[in-house]
């Protein structure tokens, strides 16, 4: 069973950076795609970024492409989101989801991912 804690989030002032991190307390972490989404207010969830669960591949939306960065350690069953160069428009509340076990492509739906952080939020002022 996947269970996924979150840490990190916080304020920040634009163009500041924070790093988020998600951790599975089980033995299968290193098989799923993990992936991150994020839900402002009034707003659907939306896919923010993945890295595959085989070699690394990431993928991301073409709002913080270039600015954030997706990375895992499986020994450690940890993922992070580093985010850099943060707009005020990146308010949002950030979930970790892992899905997709061991598929090749990096889905970016909701519906693909089975397992859900928390949830943390993140505020960047201007």
């Amino acid at each position: 069973q996947v269970q996924l804690v979150q840490s990190g989030g916080g304020l920040v002032q634009a163009g500041g950076s924070l790093r988020l991190s998600c951790a599975d307390s089980g033995r299968t972490f290193s098989t799923y795609v993990m992936g991150w989404f994020r839900q402002a207010p009034g707003k659907e969830r939306e896919f923010v970024g993945a890295i595959s669960w085989s070699n690394g591949n990431t993928d991301y939306s073409d709002p913080v492409k270039g600015r954030f960065t997706i990375s895992r350690d499986n020994p450690k069953n940890t993922v992070y989101l580093q985010m850099n160069s943060l707009k005020p428009e990146d308010t949002a509340v950030y979930y970790c989801a892992a899905g997709g076990r061991y598929r090749v492509s990096i889905p970016a739906t909701t519906g693909s991912y089975d397992f859900w952080g928390q949830g943390t939020q993140v505020t960047v002022s201007s």
